[in-house]
């Protein structure tokens, strides 16, 4: 059963598929310089066995020789896991990522350009002091009434819903201090959509230095002002007297609520970029400002405000800048699967090492589950985001090797459904958890009310 899953894969004929290979893990395994010594639990067997965990619902350990067939205990499962180094994992993603460049991510281009979404979120883990002292958890909850909670960042390929890279970092950590990361994944041309939180000036001229061009969601702190031929304030002027004035120089009046400005650069950079690298950005960059009125059912939001790279408003019309936008809501979609659907929400290992191991397999699974969706979706003549993900899922995890890909469900086609965001469902009338275990057994031993 342990290569039952890279043996279903092969159909599909994809190169970077080749990266979950057995030879492609001894590979990574050498790259590491990791040593081991032929057994039952080999690498192989083992990072197979993890996939085979996350892909049925990130299953029990204790699970896995009735999935599998192999006699192996949980202990023994979990000792082999720990021992394989986090770098090893990180060289499988990293290969996955480099091989999926040349043929899946030239799907779904938006002009001519490769489009990708970036976004943060976050997944909750075990309570252990290693987990606790390097995430951190929510501040309102006490010491020993919570769970260690990691801000997590990933960016998707927005034709495909592949993920190229996804970080964990403690949760007060901002988007803005991890993008850097995912730039790698970015080549001239391409174009990155995301929200208000990614709208700085340091990170937009990072990205035009780099040739890739922005579509970001106003930050809510930035003033607009579409006035042709209105003052601003310059970086070393501001203080009393200017409140109310845009920071940005006005150029050029492109339509109503459409123009092209300059940013200034800010007089410090921001805490996650050095001296040295701040001192080289641009001293003030061209860019688009627009905005644009949304008459959808649902939306609470009436007016949005985009800045972008994207200068040419004959080739990139405001209509289609916020189709481009729109379609951005997907990356929710994306993080719902990841999240709830294959049980990302909640990690159960017991180490920093541990949880970062089980994030890259969660991304790789995700990846293979949307290759299937891939083909499906050319066999069955509809767009991708119609395959049912969970379909997809329960395919591969039920597939035997050689097996061809089954006619897999396709969701209707409800572009403008909206859906109040509130449970019907009952939780249990249990109260949160306001002392610590230790605490409330002593209570309970002793006949008294744990409230």
């Amino acid at each position: 059963m342990t290569a039952t899953l890279t043996h279903v894969v092969k159909q599909f004929q994809q190169d970077w598929t080749g990266q979950l290979e057995p030879e492609a893990i001894l590979t990574a395994c050498r790259g590491a310089a990791y040593r081991w010594r032929e057994r039952t639990l080999d690498p192989v067997t083992t990072i197979q066995l993890f996939f085979v965990q996350i892909l049925h619902g990130n299953t029990a350990c204790t699970h896995l020789r009735h999935l599998t067939k192999l006699n192996v205990t949980a202990s023994a499962y979990c000792q082999a896991r720990m021992k394989l180094p986090l770098a090893v994992f990180q060289q499988l993603l990293r290969s996955v990522s480099d091989a999926v460049q040349p043929e899946a991510l030239e799907q779904g281009r938006w002009l001519g350009h490769r489009t990708f979404w970036a976004d943060g979120s976050s997944f909750s883990m075990p309570d252990t002091p290693a987990l606790q002292e390097y995430f951190g958890q929510p501040g309102k909850q006490l010491p020993g009434c919570g769970f260690p909670v990691a801000h997590l960042l990933a960016l998707f390929h927005a034709g495909t819903g592949i993920v190229l890279q996804i970080l964990a970092a403690p949760l007060r950590t901002h988007d803005l201090s991890e993008v850097v990361r995912l730039h790698p994944e970015l080549r001239s041309g391409d174009v990155l959509v995301a929200d208000r939180g990614f709208c700085f000036y340091a990170h937009l001229a990072l990205l035009v230095q780099a040739g890739v061009h922005a579509v970001f969601r106003m930050h809510q702190k930035q003033i607009v002002d579409f006035t042709p031929g209105r003052s601003h304030v310059e970086p070393a002027k501001r203080g009393k007297g200017h409140k109310g004035q845009p920071r940005s120089g006005w150029l050029q009046r492109l339509g109503e609520h459409d123009q092209l400005v300059h940013w200034l650069k800010p007089l410090a950079g921001p805490q996650w970029m050095d001296e040295e690298q701040f001192a080289h950005l641009p001293e003030r960059l061209e860019v688009r400002e627009l905005q644009y009125q949304v008459h959808r059912k649902g939306f609470r939001v009436q007016k949005i405000t985009l800045v972008t790279t994207l200068l040419d408003a004959t080739l990139y019309p405001i209509e289609a800048l916020a189709r481009l936008y729109y379609a951005r809501w997907g990356i929710e979609t994306n993080f719902a699967h990841l999240k709830t659907t294959m049980g990302l929400d909640v990690l159960k290992c017991k180490t920093v090492d541990g949880v970062l191991k089980e994030l890259i397999v969660f991304a790789l699974i995700y990846n293979l589950v949307r290759l299937v969706m891939i083909q499906a979706a050319r066999r069955q003549q509809v767009s991708i985001d119609r395959i049912s993900f969970i379909d997809a899922a329960r395919w591969l995890a039920a597939a035997r090797d050689d097996e061809p890909l089954s006619w897999l469900v396709v969701n209707p086609h409800r572009p403008d459904r909206y859906e109040p965001r509130v449970r019907k469902r009952r939780p249990k009338q249990y109260p949160l958890m306001q002392k610590t275990r230790q605490t409330l057994r002593k209570s309970l031993a002793n006949n008294m009310d744990t409230d």
